[in-house]
């Protein structure tokens, strides 16, 4: 009895222990919905699983860096439509470049990113606290640059619409969702920089021991503020992908969009790599 539970452990552990569990939940859960329902098993509602997934999977694979110092990030969510309402605003109402709108959203992120991580590692903020203020400030922005008004970028068939193919195109009368290759494609890099490169492994260190990796000589400042960094810049991936996705960005919305992807980072399992 002993020798067999010591031989199925082992075996859960060598597939992957918990997040092997969660897989064969969700698999479960896929194959339950598709049984009862036949809309389930069709290939339109798959594509529109994978549109309400992208924004969320990638705020998932950024905030997974302050969760694992330690800390948390509560406005990537508010700050996603922030972004978002300030590209479209330049691109719409001011007649820029979608490029330039684009570059202007993850600039933004680039900065939010910056603050979080100065008042956290630098000023010694809770992160709970610091970023709390920052998704106030952020929810404020976007009203200010929408004037309260939802913003609509370039839809589909309309001049400037090209970036919207970044995440799904359409083949001979099929949709087929480039957006799920690219997400796989940054989770696997992202993995890659979290245990192979100096910003992941100091990132790990932070939160295992942060006085320890302080007097192992590591500029523990310098690393924190670039996990709050990196959370800020896919919070702008999202707001494109997100602005790609939904026709009309609504200012005041958001608030909640965080705990989807603190979730899902959790869930993924990426945070125990």
């Amino acid at each position: 009895m002993g020798k067999s539970s010591v031989s199925n452990k082992s075996l859960v552990s060598k597939l992957g222990g918990q997040k092997f569990i969660v897989l064969l939940v969700v698999i479960g859960l896929i194959i339950f919905f598709g049984a009862v329902s036949p809309d389930f098993r069709k290939y339109t509602t798959f594509m529109s699983i994978l549109d309400y997934s992208y924004y969320i999977a990638l705020m998932a694979i950024g905030v997974t860096f302050p969760l694992i110092t330690g800390g948390v990030d509560l406005s990537i969510g508010t700050g996603l439509i922030c972004y978002s309402l300030t590209g479209g605003y330049l691109i719409v109402q001011k007649g820029w470049p979608v490029a330039a709108g684009i570059a202007v959203s993850l600039l933004l992120s680039i900065l939010i990113g910056l603050l979080n991580g100065t008042l956290v590692a630098v000023m010694n903020l809770p992160p709970f606290l610091a970023t709390l203020c920052t998704c106030m400030i952020t929810r404020g922005l976007g009203s200010i640059f929408s004037k309260g008004f939802g913003i609509s970028w370039p839809t589909s068939g309309t001049p400037g619409s090209w970036f919207r193919n970044i995440f799904k195109i359409t083949v001979n009368g099929t949709k087929i969702p480039l957006g799920f290759l690219w997400v796989l494609l940054l989770v696997v890099l992202m993995a890659f920089v979290l245990n192979h490169t100096k910003i992941g492994r100091y990132t790990i260190a932070i939160g295992s021991n942060k006085e320890a990796t302080i007097l192992s000589g590591i500029n523990v400042k310098f690393y924190h503020i670039m996990a709050y960094v990196i959370s800020g810049f896919f919070a702008g991936l999202a707001a494109i992908a997100y602005s790609a996705v939904f026709s009309t960005v609504q200012p005041g919305t958001g608030a909640g969009f965080e705990l989807e992807a603190i979730g899902g980072a959790i869930i993924g399992g990426v945070s125990a790599a």
